[in-house]
């Protein structure tokens, strides 16, 4: 099974996938990279994903390369998170692993959202908070009486 790694803290300018997969084949192991670019100006986003083949080359290949210097940047290497099943088809222009962002509609969804519990009354407190929360409004119930 393969493994996939994040390769942060590049330049953010022009680099080249096989610039940066030079510096890694040296192990002699089949990985491939990919670097993550900006779709308007093609310059690189400031990361990677490679791929090895197997865990243990993976841990290999984190001790060896994490904080090794890249055109004068110090890397940062990890193990990438997993897809979630709603990244399939059409993630890869964005690498898959990285936090995705929806225009301006992801506000006003949650502006919506959020006014909606008020008008509705179910606005619940903080489940770590409830107690003392009773407790406050007893308080108050027998200080009004």
């Amino acid at each position: 099974m393969s493994i996939r790694l994040y390769v942060g803290n590049l330049p953010k300018e022009e680099i080249d996938r096989e610039a940066l997969a030079k510096m890694f084949t040296e192990e002699g192991q089949q990985i491939s990279t990919k670097v993550i670019k900006d779709r308007k100006t093609g310059k690189c986003r400031g990361f990677a994903f490679v791929t090895v083949p197997t865990d243990e080359v993976a841990d290999q290949f984190i001790e060896k390369y994490n904080g090794q210097s890249f055109m004068d940047n110090p890397l940062k290497i990890e193990k990438a998170l997993p897809r979630s099943k709603g990244d399939e088809g059409g993630s890869s222009a964005e690498g898959g692993d990285a936090p995705k962002r929806k225009g301006g509609n992801n506000k006003r969804n949650k502006k919506q959202g959020s006014s909606g519990q008020k008008q509705q009354g179910s606005i619940q407190p903080d489940p770590r908070w409830a107690d003392e929360l009773a407790k406050l409004k007893e308080m108050l119930a027998s200080a009004n009486n």
